[in-house]
């Protein structure tokens, strides 16, 4: 039985399906945001018209460009941040819209912007807020070598965009700050294994309790003025098979023959 095409796949995928379709086929958070990104320059410039796009994210008071549609759209991100202000900065923390329709005869962060943007061959800007709720401050950045491209329908055809992916992006971000902090608790967790194991070696070594061992490295550390992770690190190395082995013994313990 032949069914209708709406139930065969040709009904267009709303924006929203779209988006979702990126997440399932990404690999990880970098390949998803570096996709949308280049999504959002297409859906936003139009079939045909070339944009850059960089998606800008604040957080902990630090600003970088987590998803780009190419590495000229990053490096003008970029400059942004060297210079501590700029368009996608004013939009994210702001959460405002931001539009220069020409950087010949933009001055509002000053010429060393304007200039710096200019010699990438560009002319014309738009920055739209994400609405992130609290989890940190995002902003679409889009750029563009004709001067007063995102003008009228352009403009609004974005911040309709940005609303509708607002939620896909707020998502994303908290997944990474997830992400963040299981890769930091797992680093936590070996770095006390390491630790670990190097008290036990101090007190095989010395003959003395756990708290003796673990004063021996931390005066070691303090005095060797090196990280007790790294100490204990070294002398698991080399107990477990280096040519010289880093003995660390309590002051006035004499070794036993």
């Amino acid at each position: 039985m032949l069914l209708p095409e709406e139930f065969l796949g040709s009904k267009p995928l709303s924006t929203v399906d779209q988006i979702q379709n990126l997440i399932l086929d990404s690999a990880d958070f970098e390949e998803f945001l570096n996709e949308l990104a280049r999504f959002s320059a297409h859906q936003v410039a139009g079939a045909g018209d070339d944009a850059l796009c960089g998606i800008t994210l604040l957080r902990d008071r630090k600003a970088a460009t987590i998803g780009w549609s190419s590495d000229s759209a990053r490096e003008v991100d970029e400059i942004q941040y060297s210079l501590s202000q700029g368009p996608c900065l004013t939009a994210a923390k702001e959460e405002r819209e931001v539009y220069v329709p020409d950087l010949f005869d933009e001055d509002r962060w000053g010429p060393d912007y304007a200039n710096a943007v200019a010699s990438h061959g560009l002319r014309s800007v738009l920055s739209v807020p994400f609405h992130l709720q609290g989890d940190a401050q995002a902003a679409l950045n889009l750029y563009s070598d004709v001067p007063h491209k995102f003008d009228g329908d352009v403009a609004a055809r974005a911040r309709g965009y940005t609303r509708q992916i607002s939620q896909a992006l707020r998502l994303a971000v908290r997944f990474s700050l997830h992400t963040d902090s299981a890769t930091n608790l797992r680093a936590t967790l070996e770095s006390r294994t390491v630790i670990d194991m190097a008290i036990g070696i101090v007190m095989a070594q010395n003959r003395c309790n756990q708290e003796s061992a673990v004063r021996i490295l931390t005066d070691a550390s303090s005095n060797g003025n090196v990280k007790l992770r790294d100490i204990a690190a070294s002398l698991v190395q080399s107990v477990g098979g280096a040519a010289t082995r880093t003995h660390f013994q309590e002051p006035g313990h004499k070794e036993a023959v």
